[in-house]
């Protein structure tokens, strides 16, 4: 069977059950979306596809002559921008990755819901137009380009990187994609998810911002989930969790990484069928939020290290937004100190209005392990120390790690990693040794901070 109409279409489908095919059209057709090109022959679609070059390509998995997966490669291999869904009769995890590791953007289970059905083809256009328009923010992007360059005043920027930033932010915030936001710790990703929550449709609704790191398994379901009054010794009465509290607006998950394997599965299944059961209740509830996750870590070096499931991942993952680092963005440093400096001389009335040349120079050549919270931190306690009305090197000097005078180019370098440990080191000192408050100033969870602590090694004993 090949059905082509008369006038042009975004979508192809592509099954050997002719009667399905039928079935997706009326449903299509009856929804408001244009009439799909049909075609039971899989060795027929390439063809199709370079003559009338598809938005969305629905292919049966397991069809006579090609499968749905060769079929997925040879087009994200000629034309990675069109979108693909694997259908199939068989709800395997493997194969559902696989297929998301091609590139699908969703892989459906059969029979098909034609609720679930139109829903993922109206996101999968949208996410193809989406991606259109974040395409030509590969070339250099300017600030005065912004449609919305208020929402951005609290994020202090002048780099051109951070342009781009956000404008793939002002792009995705309309849509209800989840984002991940990756980037070093302290470069402001949760404040990006509060500006992406702020333009979104769904301003009006709560953000609330979850550390993953912070929850154990026992806790995980009842603070997501939420309970019934009885559900447990102790429920007095009902609780709803992050996913109904949440309920219209977004939810930003910060450090996803730093999950349980265990509970993965859990989050996963919840964003999959956007329902879940308090505990202690029989009854479904619907979930509502947008996701906004972050992450300080390699997450494709955490799903390959087995670390982090490849699926919630790829559910996660409809549009990725890397902040860079702060040593990336010469041009933000001495507008972020002069920025800081106002903030805290005013916040402890001190008349300091500007920063000596010295200690302008040696800003501009501190790599910020700790990104724009360390300097942040560094300000601030310099504001304390300056006597004059001119912030000096020699207030600061001693806020940062290896910065012995001279240090640069004309002597050895030590790697990010051994900036990384010294500055841990010093805050732990700062703060004698309290994990939990070198935590939350270093701005990462205790979980990772303990970590680092055990691959670093030799830093001062800890307490809690």
């Amino acid at each position: 069977m090949e059905s082509i109409p008369d006038n042009h279409t975004p979508i192809l489908v592509v099954d050997d059950d002719v009667g399905l095919l039928s079935s997706i059209k009326a449903t299509l057709v009856s929804s408001g979306i244009p009439e799909p090109v049909l075609v039971s022959d899989g060795r027929r679609v390439m063809d199709l596809v370079r003559e009338h070059r598809f938005m969305l390509v629905f292919l049966d998995l397991v069809m006579p002559h090609i499968n749905g997966m060769e079929i997925l490669q040879q087009i994200k291999k000629e034309f990675p921008e069109i979108e693909c869904v694997i259908v199939t009769a068989t709800d395997d995890v493997s194969s559902a990755v696989q297929a998301m590791q091609y590139g699908a953007y969703d892989y459906l289970v059969k029979p098909l819901n034609s609720e679930k059905l139109i829903i993922v083809i109206n996101r999968a256009l949208e996410r193809y137009n989406l991606r259109q328009g974040l395409a030509l923010f590969e070339k250099k992007q300017s600030f005065s380009d912004l449609k919305n360059p208020q929402a951005f005043t609290d994020m202090i920027a002048e780099d051109e990187s951070m342009a781009l930033v956000f404008h793939q932010a002002e792009s995705v915030a309309p849509t209800d994609y989840s984002v991940v936001i990756s980037g070093e710790s302290g470069t402001g990703k949760e404040m990006l998810a509060r500006i992406i929550h702020d333009l979104s449709n769904r301003s009006n609704g709560p953000f609330f911002a979850v550390n993953m790191g912070a929850f154990s398994r026992t806790l995980f379901e009842d603070e997501f989930f939420g309970h019934t009054k009885g559900a447990y010794t102790g429920a007095v009465s009902e609780k709803k969790g992050f996913f109904e509290a949440a309920r219209g607006g977004t939810l930003f998950l910060d450090e996803i990484t730093e999950l349980e394997p265990s509970l993965q599965g859990k989050l996963l299944r919840v964003l999959q069928e956007s329902e879940l059961y308090r505990l202690g209740s029989t009854r479904l509830e619907n979930v509502d939020v947008r996701i906004v996750a972050a992450t300080n870590r390699d997450i494709n070096g955490e799903i390959e290290d087995g670390r982090f499931r490849a699926d919630l991942f790829y559910r996660l993952n409809m549009c990725h937004i890397k902040v860079p680092p702060v040593r990336e963005r010469k041009k933000d440093i001495l507008p972020l100190a002069r920025h800081f400096l106002k903030i805290h001389a005013l916040r402890n009335e001190k008349e300091i209005d500007s920063l000596s040349q010295d200690l302008a120079g040696r800003l501009l050549e501190y790599p910020f392990p700790g990104n724009v919270r360390e300097l942040e931190n560094i300000m601030a306690a310099a504001i304390l120390l300056e006597k004059g009305k001119v912030l000096t090197l020699s207030s600061v000097s001693a806020l940062l790690a290896n910065s012995e005078p001279g240090r640069g180019c004309n002597q050895e370098l030590i790697t990010l990693s051994e900036l990384e440990k010294l500055h841990i080191q010093k805050v732990l000192e700062a703060m004698n040794g309290n994990r939990t408050r070198a935590a939350k100033i270093l701005g990462i969870g205790l979980r990772t901070l303990q970590r680092k602590i055990k691959i670093f090694g030799a830093l001062p004993t800890a307490s809690m």
